[in-house]
């Protein structure tokens, strides 16, 4: 099943672009909840090239990797990628007179119901716009 999110952030492309592929600015935005952090971050955006994203409750009581290698880059439209579990995901920055339109579709994962990820990634991708919003 694939679960698709997005958001529109009243920024210019280039903003958007840096913010989502900057390890500095992506320890600031990626986080569902405000007790959850990332701690660290690394992006070599490029076809073949892998990122990390280390995601920490700040309590110290739990924390994951996400991470995966990227499929296809099309600079300040698209980004394809593999995550270590298999699954397909693809955000597009569609740029338009209100803003930058964010969609990301993704493959769902089997331990979590479909509303729950979607919330969660959703969550992200807010924080994401009002960082993003608040740089600006």
């Amino acid at each position: 099943m694939k679960i698709t999110i997005e958001t529109l952030v009243n920024a210019k492309l280039d903003h958007v672009w840096t913010a989502w592929n900057t390890p500095e600015d992506i320890k600031q935005w990626n986080t569902a909840q405000e007790d959850w952090h990332t701690t660290r971050s690394t992006v070599d955006l490029r076809e073949g090239g892998r990122f990390l994203s280390r995601m920490e409750a700040k309590d110290g009581s739990f924390g994951f990797d996400f991470e995966g290698t990227y499929t296809r880059i099309e600079p300040y439209r698209t980004i394809a990628y593999r995550m270590d579990d298999g699954r397909e995901v693809q955000s597009e920055f569609i740029d338009g007179p209100d803003g930058v339109r964010v969609k990301s579709t993704f493959d769902a994962e089997s331990e979590n119901p479909a509303e729950m990820q979607r919330a969660g990634w959703q969550a992200i991708l807010d924080n994401f716009g009002r960082y993003v919003e608040a740089k600006a």
